[in-house]
């Protein structure tokens, strides 16, 4: 196009703000491309009538009365529209029935001449119709599909002769018949025409504020790539003409294209336009002079923000284009314009001979650095000889000190190693290992200036860790991580740079001498960017490079453990794991003299948790010392927070479990190392244990608690400490033991009062021994108590557990129980082991002899033996709440037993000696044989405290101690059942009390799965299981009357009826005696069985009949006594076994009569 833009930017501006001011100064030939719509303001009718606009009309008519071209445009403007319009749309109806042929016309008719110079001598009428038949053809025949981009010949257009006319009677069409000429669909078809965007151009200075919807529609309709199509390069034209007459809107129309992923050409071009401005013209903008280094500065953060932004369409949309312009000719593409720019803004930021880069050119420079990286490694740009010479140059520059400098070397060395091929030459190697050498000797003024973030330093000691290790993957995601970007790096390249870190600069002793004496980085958290020293320690240790040159690591990791806090750094749990790792493992491979390293000692464990409240009471004694000759440093770590506590948690835990899981191997390279080692050599690799003692002083429990309501700030630390700690201590990770103190927390928190009495231990004690005679005064207290957060609770905790054997007298008050109970449930959450073995030996049964001394017990005792938790008090068993806090005991202490048996097997593995168990199935076998000994047991001794007692029988009322006991009992069973349903298989195949059936039948809920055994328990030889089996029938078919159950009862009468034919006579009676309430029970829950049941007992009666009147002394009771009457107990007991059996299946018929027949 040989015009240039119409329209300057100070006239289409006055035009589009209706500044008559402005206006009113401008020459003709500046106000000729508005003539229209200045022509069409002052005749048509305003919608404004205030004099202000009247006043500005006034004005126009004085600009356009000495112009003569205002003539033809008022003559076009009186024309009648409506006939026009109507004429347009038949010609626009037989343009789609011709297909765009142009045989036909009706705005057109009678041409006897061409269009240009029918165009030349109509009147105005005719030239709009003219005009308007060729427009509505272009359009027609525009959306038509062609193979190639369409461009229209036409006189009209194409000749300059009769632009000026053409423009002038287009902007009145469009103006007056918009709903037929829509304006972006006449932008469109600008496109197809010669001189086309010129044309838009007046057309749209005519209508300046259709500005935004004609560009919107032209890039949204344009093509992904732009210069590789005719068409592409007429629309980037037209929207280039636009922007350079409104440069406002040059911004907008390159965000619109980005937006699209259109046009790429398009917005290069208007970034470098707007980077240089705009040339031509006079006229600029009255605050771009203000804006000049932020218009400098928008080329290069422009184009990195499309490779580099989180837009993935965009990032491939403009890496294609790179890709494909780079191809062609370098004055066709407007990419060699932008290399040429940033060409110059390389040299302006390259320092001068002496290489020390300005302070104020050291963001630009990383930020350029940054664009070439992703130039090179997403779009796949091929630099020039030129462009990696002075990239060169600019990365061996020296910064200054300071966190920019910090960032442009660590953006340098990357970049060095993700494009290798910057360096083609000896010289260039030269001043890279020269560049390499001197921050080495800078690293310290740079990390003091840092700021306290990541610094320089540790990247170095990454890359060299990496590289001796030929770690080449975690190399490319290290320095994609530093540059921001995701770029493909050709491993084979990296020979020469890897020489220069491993042999040339950073050998592995020099790089492990070095991480120990890096400082640690204070308040560690992942709020921290970048690479820090606790990296470079993480992958020393899993090259194993500290043991192999046999530099100590473990104050280190310890310093840097208490340097934590929250939220909690991703690599710490990471660090730990592979630090346990060098302790407990031994090298796979190479010398096996090669020390591991050494483990943190339990003094400092103990000092990490030296000043929490809860470690102290948990401990039992008090705060002890800094230990002598410690330094300032380690004294001031004894401040530690619940970080550093949660991490030293998690090591111990870790510890122990990589110990249990090596032993064998740990055995068996001990065993090896005898042959080549001395004896002392030997016993210092033994891996010893933390002791016991240690782990009941720490607040296991708190912590974890604490880690799982800050789940969001221990992300990747508490499942992980959960899982260890569910597999080596899962009494403590009880299930229902922290929904229930969650739930005690929320109630007592809600009850929190600001007015409270004064609370001592002493005074605590004082009342509880007085609660018989004066309890409201304990009540109180306990209540204050119960409304205290847990840590505050702790110095009370001896005092509330030593009161508990006082408490256990009917006459104190079930109130202070249920607050003694909630009290010692709130201190369970924070020293569960220390309460659970004070709580144990508090309760335990005193013996007869009272000058005896009694030895407590310890937590190993009560763990190898869980059976002590039940012997205690006998008044422990009616007493409800207490006997729940024991039930809960023996549920820690069964799990705890359960973790030392399996514990056990792990820490001692078999050896080849003779005599011993054969495997380990077998060693599994016995283990979970004394388990299931230990869990029956239990489940025993709770079944035989539910019998009726005598004192029992003397309480009155349906609530009584017996039935919250057995409630208790009940639901403590119904989970063992759940978690080991041959639990509930083993419990009644030993048997208990029949009178005990009702309570457990209809108490414990998961009582059902009897019914999958119950076939085996009567195939029993054993007449008791048998009778047993037949009574638990009976009641399980009255709770669950299923279809199982009936089958189920239907094989009981078959048994029975089948042991009529093989029992003596004399066992008849002991044996179906107590059998005739199950048959009444059977046929209340399943009628259909009584001609079953009534069939066996006739059968039972007549054989019991014939023995009474055969072998009786006494007399048969006849069949209407006992229709009509009881027998009494006494008569009863007087009678014959075979007499009292054939009472009793009378009376068992009576009953199942009364039942089922006359219900």
């Amino acid at each position: 196009m040989k015009f240039n833009v119409p329209v300057s930017i100070r006239a289409f501006r006055a035009i589009q703000n209706i500044d008559t001011e402005e206006l009113r100064t401008f020459q003709e030939s500046e106000i000729r491309p508005f003539l229209p719509c200045l022509v069409r303001m002052s005749l048509c009718a305003p919608l404004d009538r205030s004099d202000e606009w009247a006043k500005q009309k006034s004005i126009i008519l004085q600009m356009l009365s000495g112009i003569e071209v205002v003539n033809t445009l008022v003559t076009l403007l009186s024309i009648d529209f409506h006939a026009l319009d109507q004429d347009a749309r038949k010609e626009q109806q037989l343009r789609q029935k011709l297909s765009g042929n142009k045989s036909e016309s009706i705005l057109a008719q009678s041409c006897p001449h061409s269009l240009a110079l029918e165009f030349e001598r109509s009147d105005p009428s005719r030239r709009m119709r003219l005009l308007l038949s060729e427009l509505l053809l272009v359009i027609s025949q525009m959306k038509e599909p062609h193979a190639e981009f369409y461009v229209k010949p036409s006189e009209l257009f194409d000749s300059e002769v009769y632009l000026q006319d053409v423009a002038d009677v287009l902007c009145i069409t469009q103006a007056e018949l918009p709903s037929l000429l829509p304006l972006p669909e006449v932008a469109e078809a600008m496109l197809h025409v010669r001189n086309g965007p010129w044309l838009l151009c007046r057309l749209v200075a005519n209508a300046p504020d259709s500005f935004d919807e004609v560009c919107e529609a032209l890039v949204s309709n344009g093509e992904k790539q732009d210069e590789e199509t005719a068409g592409g390069v007429v629309r980037t034209t037209a929207l280039r003409m636009l922007s350079q007459m409104n440069p406002r809107g040059a911004l907008n129309i390159r965000s619109s294209a980005v937006e699209h992923c259109r046009l790429p050409g398009l917005a290069i071009a208007l970034t470098l336009d707007h980077y240089k401005r705009p040339q031509g013209f006079e006229e600029q903008e009255p605050d771009e002079e203000a804006e000049g280094e932020n218009e400098r500065s928008d080329l290069v953060s422009f184009v990195s923000g499309l490779l580099l932004g989180n837009d993935v369409n965009v990032r491939s949309w403009f890496a294609q284009y790179v890709r494909g312009a780079q191809k062609k000719k370098e004055s066709s593409s407007h990419l060699h314009a932008l290399r040429e720019e940033l060409t110059m803004e390389l040299l302006n930021v390259i320092p001068p001979t002496n290489g020390v880069l300005p302070p104020h050119h050291v963001v630009q420079a990383s930020c350029l650095l940054k664009l070439y990286c992703a130039l090179r490694g997403i779009a796949g740009i091929k630099l020039s000889e030129e462009e990696m010479r002075l990239l060169v140059q600019l990365i061996t520059s020296r910064p200054p000190p300071s966190p920019a400098g910090v960032r442009f070397l660590s953006l340098g060395l990357c970049m060095l190693i993700a494009c290798p091929s910057l360096i083609s030459n000896s010289e260039e190697d030269k001043m890279m290992v020269q560049w390499i050498r001197w921050f080495l000797g800078e690293i310290s003024s740079f990390e003091s200036t840092g700021g306290g973030e990541a610094n320089f330093g540790e990247l170095l000691l990454l890359l060299a860790i990496h590289f001796h290790g030929n770690q080449t993957n975690q190399i490319i995601d290290l320095v994609c991580s530093t540059l921001g970007m995701k770029i493909a790096v050709r491993t084979s390249a990296l020979g020469r740079i890897k020489t220069i870190f491993t042999q040339e600069i950073f050998a592995e002793h020099v790089v492990t001498a070095h991480a120990v004496q890096v400082p640690v980085t204070p308040n560690l958290n992942a709020g921290i960017a970048g690479y820090l020293p606790v990296h470079c320690a993480h992958q020393l240790l899993k090259s194993r490079a500290f043991t192999k040159h046999k530099v100590p690591i473990k104050d280190w990791i310890y310093r840097q453990v208490c340097n934590s806090s929250t939220p909690l750094h991703p690599v710490l749990p990471s660090l730990i794991q592979v630090y346990v790792s060098s302790i407990v493992l031994p090298p796979t491979k190479g010398d096996q003299k090669v020390i591991t390293n050494e483990p943190i000692t339990e003094q400092e464990i103990l000092d990490v948790f030296r000043h929490s409240e809860l470690m102290q009471h948990s401990s039992g004694c008090p705060e002890q010392p800094a230990r002598d000759g410690a330094s300032p440093n380690q004294a001031e770590l004894a401040v530690s927070n619940t970080t550093a506590q949660l991490l030293m948690l998690y090591y111990i835990l870790l510890f122990e479990d990589c110990r249990l899981t090596n032993m064998k191997s740990l055995i068996a390279a001990n065993r090896c190392a005898r042959h080549s080692v001395s004896l002392q050599h030997v016993q210092n690799r033994q891996i010893q244990p933390y002791s016991g003692q240690l782990l009941l002083q720490l607040p296991i429990k708190y912590l974890i608690q604490q880690a799982q309501k800050q789940q969001q700030l221990y992300a990747g630390l508490f499942a992980p400490l959960l899982k260890l700690l569910v597999t080596h201590y899962p009494h403590l990770c009880q299930v229902q033991d922290w929904m229930t103190e969650e739930g005690d927390m929320a109630y007592l928190d809600a009850r929190l009062s600001a007015t409270s009495l004064h609370c001592t231990v002493a005074k605590l004690g004082e009342h509880l021994a007085d609660i018989q005679s004066q309890p409201w005064r304990a009540i109180l207290l306990l209540e204050q108590l119960g409304m205290r957060p847990p840590s505050h609770l702790l110095p009370f905790t001896e005092c509330i557990v030593g009161s508990m054997l006082t408490l256990l007298d009917h006459e104190v008050p079930r109130q202070a129980l249920n607050l003694i109970q909630r009290i010692w449930v709130k201190l369970n959450s924070v020293i569960p082991l220390k309460l659970g073995v004070m709580t144990v030996n508090g309760l335990r049964l005193k013996p007869r002899d009272r000058l005896q001394p009694i030895l407590p017990y310890t937590q190993n005792d009560i763990v190898v033996d869980p059976l002590i938790v039940l012997r205690c008090d006998q008044r422990v068993f009616r007493c409800p709440p207490i006997l729940e806090v024991i039930l809960q005991l023996l549920t820690s202490f069964l799990a705890a037993s359960r973790a030392h048996l399996s514990k056990h097997i792990q820490a001692n593995p078999l050896s080849e000696k003779p005599g011993q168990i054969s495997g380990d199935g077998e060693r599994e076998e016995l283990k979970h044989a004394l388990i299931a000994a230990q869990e029956s047991a239990t489940a025993q001794i709770l079944l035989e405290i539910c019998l009726t007692t005598q004192e029992d029988q003397h309480v009155a009322g349906l609530l009584s101690s017996l039935q919250e006991v057995r409630c208790l009992v009940c639901s403590h069973l119904h989970q063992c059942f759940i978690a080991d349903p041959y639990l509930a298989k083993l419990v009644h195949f030993q048997g208990y009390p029949s009178e005990l059936l009702f309570v457990t039948v209809a108490g414990i809920p998961s009582m059902h799965i009897c019914l999958d055994f119950i076939p085996e328990l009567l195939s029993q030889p054993q007449l008791e299981k048998q009778i047993f089996a037949v009574q638990l029938v009976s009641h399980l078919c009255l709770q669950f009357a299923l279809p199982k159950s009936l089958s189920i009862s239907r094989l009981a009468v078959s048994v029975l009826s089948s042991l009529l034919s093989f029992l003596s006579s004399g066992m008849q009676p002991s044996v179906y005696i107590p059998l005739m309430p199950a048959m009444v029970r059977i046929c209340q829950a399943f009628p259909v069985l009584c001609d079953d049941i009534i069939s066996f007992l006739i059968q039972l009666g007549q054989m019991a009949l014939a023995h009474v009147t055969i072998n009786g002394s006494d007399l048969p009771i006849s069949v209407d006594e006992l229709w009509l009457r009881d027998l009494d107990t006494d008569t009863i007991r007087k009678l014959s076994e075979h007499n009292r059996l054939f009472h009793e299946v009378h009376k068992a018929y009576r009953e199942i009569v009364q039942a089922c027949v006359y219900r």
